[in-house]
């Protein structure tokens, strides 16, 4: 059976979930990765009442949906970062409060600590009969680091230095890791520049930094890795048992005028000079089948979930394409050896 196709609300969360529901169905999907923003997904609602939880469901399952996994990756990013008035954009007012930096970051690790417990109540609540395979419950999101502004070592930067960095990240998840056991919820690092993990490297780092902790493990997205030069689909196949949560997202590079490099040059997205950019799926340069093919043959069966982003396209337009996208280069791993049938005991 093909995995389910959902899709990511994020994007999405100017429109309230009764109204975002009927659309997805629409355009294709199975299922909705509920963001913990816009009106999506309450955690502070999802984890004292089981009501709440029940009425998610209800607007789901009236359009068809179900639903894997929950995403808090704005409160995530602030539990390490080094907070700046930035943060206050993208925080809920009770995590922001006075906006003490180690304060905001104290009261987003407990928000994650909540998150964990929200999760769990929702997928408790799902009703049977999806026709979709149980999957472990999953929290998605960001980590936030304390050392990525020294990601260019200039002044000079020792690896003492960048070893406090994950120590600090250990230190800060690891009490939120063992929250999110007691509920028996993953959490899954979108690897992500601004990150503590951002690549393979930093990634085998993070793991270590939690002692190979079972419920840290990774929200896979090639669009992050493949601009950077990152062989995204290796990455598949050194984390193949950490992939907790799987994003479908593309984008393009080396399709810049030559002005602005892989930082970005405090461009904006869609700016024609930049090299590189979120596309919408089958529209930039990720190789998905081959994605697919490492997906497989690391055990992977959870649902394959669109991150649409694309400034240049209509996002109905390229959220329905995406979901037929996903479809169509999707497909279930062989059962038998093709030459099998080559075996007389088999004809």
């Amino acid at each position: 059976m093909p995995r389910p196709v959902t899709l990511f609300t994020g994007q999405w969360a100017d429109l309230p979930l009764a109204e975002l529901a009927p659309l997805a169905k629409k355009m294709g999907y199975d299922g909705l990765e509920l963001a913990c923003w816009g009106d999506h997904f309450d955690v502070d609602q999802a984890a004292r009442s089981k009501k709440y939880c029940t009425e998610r469901w209800q607007i789901l399952r009236d359009n068809g949906l179900t639903a894997f996994s929950v995403s808090n990756h704005l409160v995530g990013q602030a539990v390490c970062d080094l907070i700046d008035e930035r943060h206050k954009s993208i925080l809920p007012p009770d995590v922001w409060g006075d906006g003490s930096p180690e304060g905001v970051r104290k009261r987003a690790a407990k928000k994650m600590v909540l998150t964990a417990k929200a999760c769990r109540n929702f997928i408790d609540a799902k009703p049977a009969g999806d026709g979709f395979d149980a999957f472990p419950a999953v929290v998605n999101g960001f980590t936030g680091s304390s050392i990525w502004h020294s990601i260019y070592a200039f002044p000079p930067t020792s690896q003492a230095f960048w070893d406090a960095g994950f120590a600090d990240f250990a230190k800060r998840w690891l009490p939120i890791l063992e929250a999110f056991d007691k509920v028996d919820v993953n959490f899954a690092l979108e690897v992500h520049p601004t990150e503590i993990a951002f690549d393979i490297a930093s990634a085998q780092r993070a793991v270590e930094a939690v002692g190979g902790h079972k419920r840290f493990g990774f929200n896979y997205d090639p669009s992050h890795l493949g601009y950077q030069g990152v062989d995204y689909v290796k990455f598949v196949r050194v984390f193949g048992n950490r992939i907790y949560h799987a994003h479908m997202k593309d984008v393009w590079w080396g399709h810049g005028d030559g002005s602005v490099g892989v930082f970005g040059g405090h461009t904006n997205f869609g700016d024609s000079r930049r090299f590189w950019d979120f596309r919408s799926l089958g529209h930039g340069d990720i190789r998905f089948e081959d994605i697919v093919v490492a997906l497989n043959d690391v055990g992977y069966r959870g649902p394959l979930s669109v991150e649409w982003e694309d400034i240049r396209m209509d996002r109905v337009h390229g959220g329905t394409e995406a979901a037929a996208f996903v479809r169509k280069i999707d497909f279930p791993p062989s059962a038998v050896a093709f030459d099998a049938a080559f075996d007389k005991k088999n004809q």
